[in-house]
């Protein structure tokens, strides 16, 4: 009988790979997912804190519109430090390593839970909004380390099922946060602060468990040099001992990217030949504005492609149908239901694919040297469209009133045409096999001008 292709042989979910999964996902976008609604049912108590803070100590109450000022600052200093831990993404990767980095970035979760579960005893409103910039540090670190590290200890079969699990820890974080935020529960005059401090728990777990499960082998490999390190991780993840091929693959990309070295932002943007992956990744980014619940492990039955496709369709439509809608709320009865249709459409179509897909192609399509500072461009484009949006929409909403979702129907289907002219499916792909598609794209003989050691490089040595 004909001995199997060991590069044909499906990696599994062991029990090693699917705890490290879960760890690293409940320890880290659990709790960026928490942070993000924590804040929404205890709004009011807090402003209540905040004026009466001031109170005490100039003995007068804060204006309407110093204390909405106040206010927006502490909401805003979440995605702002969203956006200052995508720019130490790519530094902190390379220093310390995937797991390393998920590690580190629990300081940035339970500092600040500590200042927050203290800060109605210390009489302290500074504490909160210090505390938000430090939580959302931590949303921006985790939510771009956590699909790196995961999409490189998973085998490339299961990619995409693993990609989506942050996603899904992401909902079940805002989800818990509004259950807790219930006024029976923790959304009250005492609870408040211990509702906010919470959040130091997933970080606490995960600081105890993680250091249990390995690195990511291909930081192992291609930036330690440690190949026993990285060939012990990879028997740990896969449950076999034969793991021969895939070290060969890693080398191979190794191999490939040594003359390029670490590739900085800047050097990101000047590259022909990784044109199409920088457009991708700030389009898909940029239209990546809400979550939702996923359907987890439909990625690889479906296909990243699809998914996307999909996705940004069903907003585009629910975001016409919801115009049309407000548009008619007033002069037709049942139109609000329309509406709220409409909006439940919309999430279930961005839960499909925007919400997830994009953090995990940008793993698939950039090789080992490129990706921190990849993950630093769509993280940074992520946080700053969050930030923008939230800033701006409440005078979009004044100036446009009910056509204001045009602006985001055109936007998703100026997306939906991109992803369909430009985005290849990387379903079932080595990382090398991707590259190669996106080498023919950006039409360069090589993966970068100085690896000329790629330019021959054999597809039919990687596997299918």
């Amino acid at each position: 009988m004909e001995q199997q292709d060991p590069t044909k042989k499906e990696g599994r979910l062991t029990l090693v790979l699917s705890l490290a999964t879960l760890i690293a996902a409940f320890g880290s976008s659990f709790q960026y997912g928490y942070n993000v609604a924590a804040v929404n049912s205890p709004a009011e108590l807090m402003k209540a804190f905040y004026n009466e803070t001031y109170f005490e100590r100039n003995n007068n109450y804060i204006n309407e519109f110093s204390l909405t000022l106040l206010w927006s600052v502490s909401v805003s200093m979440f995605p702002f430090g969203g956006f200052i831990g995508s720019l130490m993404v790519g530094p902190l990767v390379n220093k310390l390593g995937r797991k390393g980095t998920l590690l580190f970035n629990n300081i940035f979760s339970i500092v600040p839970a500590i200042l927050m579960g203290c800060s109605e005893v210390a009489r302290s409103f500074e504490m909160i909004i210090l505390s938000r910039l430090l939580v959302g540090i931590c949303a921006g670190l985790s939510s771009n380390v956590v699909p790196m590290y995961l999409g490189e200890l998973a085998p490339k079969n299961l990619r995409g099922a693993l990609g989506v699990v942050p996603q899904v820890f992401i909902t079940v974080g805002i989800l818990v946060a509004q259950i807790f935020g219930l006024r029976n529960l923790l959304a009250n005059k005492e609870g408040w602060p211990i509702l906010l401090g919470l959040t130091g728990i997933p970080a606490a777990l995960q600081l105890l468990f993680l250091p249990f499960f390995p690195e990511s082998p291909r930081y192992l490999l291609i930036q330690k040099k440690d190949e026993e390190a990285a060939r012990n991780a990879l028997k740990r993840l896969r449950g076999w001992d034969n793991v021969d091929w895939e070290m060969e693959e890693i080398q191979q990309e190794d191999e490939a990217e040594k003359a390029a070295g670490f590739i900085s932002v800047l050097k990101l943007f000047s590259m022909r030949s990784l044109r199409w992956q920088v457009i991708s990744i700030i389009i898909l980014m940029g239209g990546q504005q809400l979550s939702g619940v996923n359907a987890a492990f439909v990625v690889e039955l479906l296909g990243r492609r699809f998914l996307l496709l999909l996705g940004f369709s069903v907003c585009f439509t629910a975001c016409c149908v919801l115009t049309v809608a407000l548009a008619l709320q007033d002069t037709i009865s049942w139109m609000p239901y329309v509406s709220i249709a409409c909006v439940i459409c919309y999430v279930v179509g961005h839960a499909l694919g925007p919400s997830p897909i994009p953090a995990l192609l940008i793993t698939e399509i950039f090789l080992q040297s490129s990706r921190p500072s990849a993950f630093m461009v769509g993280g940074s484009v992520h946080w700053l469209s969050n930030f923008t949006v939230g800033l701006i929409f409440p005078f979009i909403q004044v100036g446009l009133g009910a056509y204001s979702f045009i602006i985001f129907a055109v936007i998703c289907l100026l997306t939906t045409i991109y992803i369909f002219l430009v985005v290849p499916e990387t379903k079932a792909k080595t990382f090398m096999e991707i590259n190669q598609i996106f080498t023919k794209m950006n039409k360069v003989s090589e993966v970068h001008p100085e690896k000329e050691e790629l330019k021959d490089f054999p597809l039919s040595t990687l596997g299918q």
